[in-house]
């Protein structure tokens, strides 16, 4: 259904449009009434409406200045109709000077609000099929960039997206995100997570303008990576006139000031051609799986991270980050106290303490080793992703023995589960689980806390029995029980994301076009032979 206002300061007048017609059998529905513009331009603050009829003289403001205010703030888009008892002309000039569509006297023909109404259709139609293409054409075009980021590709997809994207000898995958949404927060909603992450999305095209095609949403497909892809390459920077750090400073400073909080760039290695973009977006993960344990920064950009002192020589120390590991291994709690400990002694006497990043690199190779003991299938860069949620807390800085000490203990217990196997028999619980209750916010931190099961290793198994995440098996089964909706149902496309646990419409049906590869609508069609 089409959304209308009615705007007049006369009840009676209100009263007659409403009954003027069927609007539901139009495709319309009467949404609101405001009996001046003041009222009207409040509602549309936060509704949004497809058309509106306004009478022309109303106290506190008055339909041609409702018109006015809509057209040069953008408010709205809605189509407008002046309606007036007036057959002034200068008051006509002034509603098609304001893009009013039509200016029409009262009393209002039924036959003329019906030949508005559907050319008022006509027109919505129209719009929405050319945003539904595109909009496909936009998901198609993204994952076949994604595929050439993570290096899942032919020179078929490649070619798709050099057609889009110039290549450069210097180029360089970056990840956006903001600043809180790599905290490890499972037990609140996604929905605000991924209105952030679509502003960040939003500010990188209009930052990159002709360009916007380097910008790509939700590259990793991950359940707890709120992240937005920019490919930077060496002409942007020149285009712009600045160095290329100076680039970094105004695209981090472009998308704080347009969404209205603060985001983290992780800016990867310098790569030549787009075709070797791959590795550059590995070392950007891996600059972001170490941001706990470094100290804060906005950009954290891989030609940065020196870890030698002026007579080249690398501080590691061997010994007492061997007998950490030890003990993690063993999960001998008290023994990991002392360690760290120990272990933090010895970078204060050995003048080791400026250089805690290598060491932080060499305890997390260790670690990433312990868990392959356990199991020679498991995914390295899912270790890296555990290791780094597992540090993120707020108000610590790199080095932190505290900081250290938990992440220490957290990840013990894991290892010890993975080790023991001991939550194998609850994937069948989780999956009825999800049966039952995949409308409501499942996450794996949840769960793991309802099985008494370490979420870590609860995500490492979903990996290895479905080949996926566990977000994007619970997101498989929404769009199966979208589809039997879609078959069964009439409900509106909000109604069934809705139904099957999506607060974001915009989500579900990016979701479901990555899935079916067609909007829910165009499924719908399908299915129904139209």
């Amino acid at each position: 259904m089409l959304k209308v206002m009615l705007v007049d300061d006369e009840p009676h007048i209100v009263q007659g449009l409403k009954a003027l017609i069927d609007w539901n059998s139009e495709g319309f529905e009467i949404v609101n009434t405001a009996s001046n513009g003041k009222e009207a331009l409040d509602y549309l603050k936060d509704n949004k409406v497809d058309l509106i009829i306004a009478d022309i003289k109303m106290p506190v403001m008055t339909g041609l200045d409702l018109l006015k205010e809509i057209k040069d703030t953008g408010i709205s888009d809605a189509a407008f109709v002046i309606s007036s008892g007036f057959a002034d002309f200068s008051y006509a000039q002034t509603a098609i000077r304001y893009d009013c569509k039509r200016y029409i006297l009262k009393p209002v023909d039924r036959e003329v609000l019906l030949e508005i109404l559907r050319e008022v259709k006509a027109q919505s139609d129209t719009e929405g099929k050319l945003q539904v293409t595109k909009a496909m054409e936009d998901a198609y075009f993204e994952r076949n960039l994604i595929g050439v980021i993570k290096g899942k590709y032919d020179d078929v997809i490649l070619g798709r997206v050099l057609d889009k994207i110039k290549d450069d000898n210097v180029v360089r995958y970056i990840e956006i995100q903001a600043e809180d949404l790599y905290m490890p927060d499972d037990d609140n909603d996604d929905s605000d997570k991924i209105a952030m992450q679509r502003k960040i999305y939003e500010a990188a095209k209009v930052f990159l303008g002709e360009n916007e095609c380097n910008a790509v949403f939700d590259p990793s497909g991950h359940d707890k990576i709120f992240d937005v892809g920019f490919i930077y390459t060496r002409a942007l920077s020149k285009d712009m006139g600045v160095s290329e750090d100076d680039y970094f400073v105004a695209l981090r400073d472009y998308i704080c000031d347009y969404a209205g909080f603060n985001v983290d760039l992780f800016v990867g290695k310098k790569v030549k051609g787009l075709k070797n973009i791959t590795k550059s977006y590995g070392t950007s993960c891996r600059l972001r799986y170490l941001k706990g344990f470094r100290e804060k920064q906005s950009i954290y950009n891989y030609d940065d991270n020196d870890i030698k002192d002026n007579n080249d020589r690398v501080f590691i120390l061997k010994d007492s980050i061997d007998n950490f590991i030890h003990s993690v291994e063993e999960n001998d709690k008290d023994r990991i106290l002392e360690n760290i400990e120990k272990l933090y002694s010895d970078m204060r006497d050995s003048g080791a303490s400026s250089f805690v990043d290598i060491n932080i690199n060499y305890i997390v190779f260790q670690l990433i080793n312990l868990a392959a003991k356990q199991d020679d299938d498991i995914n390295q860069e899912e270790i890296l992703r555990i290791i780094s949620e597992k540090t993120f807390e707020n108000g610590v800085l790199r080095g932190s023995k505290e900081h250290l000490k938990q992440f220490a203990l957290e990840y013990a217990d894991y290892l010890s589960q993975l080790r023991k196997n001991v939550c194998k028999g609850a994937l069948a619980d989780i999956e009825k689980e999800v049966r039952n209750n995949y409308m409501n916010n499942l996450t794996l931190k949840g769960l793991g806390d309802k099985y008494y099961v370490n979420s870590a290793y609860l995500g490492q198994l979903f990996h290895k029995r479905y080949g996926c995440s566990f977000k994007d098996y619970l997101n498989s089964y929404r769009i199966d029980k979208a589809v039997e909706l879609l078959r069964g149902t009439d409900m509106k496309t909000y109604e069934i994301a809705s139904a099957v646990g999506y607060k974001d419409v915009d989500y579900f049906v990016n979701k479901f076009i990555a899935v079916k590869g067609c909007t829910p609508a165009k499924f719908r069609k399908q299915e129904l032979g139209e």
